[in-house]
């Protein structure tokens, strides 16, 4: 469930844009935001957030701020959160300081949920969104692999979801369904369009 809180407005943040990056389970957003940071990795006007989430530091995947769900809590009361939100059973942040980037007109890119979109267009007045997608029979091919659900299941929730991005956002589709390189030079190129906006 989604907290009904709206958060306020990142002061400074109408400069720069902030990119939430979201996409179903197997669509590789988290490899790609990883290549991302590397491509980008000596640039100091992108910055890729690292979240806070009340998940095991060492839970695998993507590298975040482990706390405890108390510890959560105190932080988004003391206002150290821009936006928050729970999905899965877990709580995800994105820590407030994004605001002195984006003042700065910086680009910030950040691994979102589509459900929390809301969250983010009012918090941020430049947002842009990158839907990562692939096929259907690629998305199943890779949740298989994983080797978490039956193949039953796996086509039971594909069948019930939706590979599109709801709402009225600025949505880029990066379709994942080929080669990793592929869809590198996809997500850089989307990057620096974006980039070419706040230069």
């Amino acid at each position: 469930m989604i907290p009904s809180h709206e958060p306020h407005a990142v002061p400074g943040s109408e400069r720069g844009i902030m990119v939430v990056v979201v996409g179903p389970s197997g669509a590789g957003k988290d490899t790609l935001i990883a290549v991302a940071a590397q491509h980008f990795g000596s640039r100091p006007d992108v910055h890729f957030v690292r979240r806070v989430i009340t998940r095991d530091g060492d839970a695998g995947g993507e590298d975040h701020l482990s706390v405890s769900d108390a510890g959560f809590a105190s932080m988004e009361q003391s206002g150290s959160f821009a936006v928050w939100w729970e999905a899965h059973g877990l709580k995800y942040g994105i820590p407030a300081e994004v605001s002195v980037a984006l003042g700065k007109g910086h680009l910030v890119i950040a691994n979102g949920s589509r459900s929390a979109l809301h969250h983010f267009q009012a918090a941020f007045p430049r947002l842009k969104v990158i839907n990562v997608t692939a096929r259907p029979e690629v998305l199943a091919g890779r949740l298989e692999a994983r080797g978490r659900e039956t193949h039953e299941d796996i086509m039971a929730r594909l069948a019930r979801g939706s590979l599109t991005v709801r709402g009225d956002y600025d949505v880029t589709d990066l379709d994942n369904s080929g080669t990793l390189a592929e869809a590198e030079r996809k997500i850089v190129d989307t990057l620096n369009g974006f980039l070419a906006e706040v230069g």
